[in-house]
């Protein structure tokens, strides 16, 4: 049998809070190359699971190094994934994740995998700004965020919560298999902000770096990583609270924010958030 979704029109104006209101619901997606995590307005579901188009043996990795190499099996993995999970006869409105660097052609492959949820809207935000929220941080002042993740990390200087400069390498804590490669990780997090120090014309970069850095990813959740870049940075170096969902966790606070606004929920919406 073949269950077909029936588009359900969303009327404007005000809606109650998840998960009493009945009219829409809500999917926040993070999908790194190692793990698709989700969240479920109203429902109280985080899934965290590979991000393979198929489990076992014969699966394909359709994510890799933060980037989408394969839209169709990304949707495979989705529909398999989602598609039994979310509220019948219903659009959901999607709020993706995405890293900085590449994120255009990201967004783009993102909103052509996520078509086969039948999204009433999708909105994308970059992940650093999804974590700097998950973590409550202050985004009136510079901030630097380091997402250290399975097979990507990104450096991201927030200003005003947008995008003030970036640098990535294609490193993660998959990569780490000894003491010397945590090493290699610290080295290239620090390569990247020495970079961003000496091409910032401003005192941004040196006052987000006076204040700490925020760290995210699953890399967070090593010790090891932590005090070594707090000390070769001679600078703080905190991770957010379980550092492994906070992107999820930013993409579900953004979700909530947008179930309300009336210029997202009054008519079909793909937008992204500013980077």
């Amino acid at each position: 049998m073949t269950l077909i979704r029936r588009p359900q029109s969303v009327p404007p104006g005000k809606h109650r809070p998840w998960p009493l209101c009945r009219r829409c619901c809500g999917l926040a997606l993070d999908m790194g190359s190692a793990r698709t995590r989700a969240w479920i307005a109203g429902r109280g579901t985080v899934l965290d699971v590979p991000t393979v188009t198929l489990p076992g043996v014969g699966g394909v990795h359709p994510i890799q190094r933060g980037a989408i190499v394969d839209v169709p099996g990304t949707s495979r993995m989705l529909d398999r994934i989602l598609g039994d999970r979310l509220p019948r006869l219903t659009r959901p409105l999607v709020v993706i994740t995405t890293p900085v660097l590449d994120g255009p052609t990201y967004r783009e492959r993102a909103r052509a995998a996520v078509q086969v949820l039948s999204p009433y809207a999708v909105l994308t935000v970059p992940t650093a700004r999804a974590v700097a929220l998950a973590a409550n941080a202050d985004l009136s002042r510079p901030l630097l965020v380091v997402d250290i993740g399975a097979h990507l990390t990104e450096v991201v200087l927030l200003v005003d919560g947008v995008v003030f400069d970036a640098r990535r390498t294609a490193l993660g804590t998959t990569d780490i298999s000894g003491t010397g490669a945590a090493g290699d990780v610290v080295d290239a997090v620090t390569t990247m902000i020495t970079s961003m120090l000496r091409q910032d014309r401003t005192s941004l970069t040196a006052d987000a770096l006076s204040r700490g850095a925020l760290l995210a990813g699953g890399g967070a959740l090593r010790p090891d990583l932590l005090y070594r870049l707090g000390g070769t940075l001679h600078a703080p170096a905190r991770a957010v609270p379980a550092p492994h969902t906070a992107a999820l966790r930013g993409a579900a606070t953004i979700l909530r924010a947008a179930h309300a606004h009336p210029s997202v929920m009054g008519a079909p919406t793909r937008g992204d958030l500013p980077d």
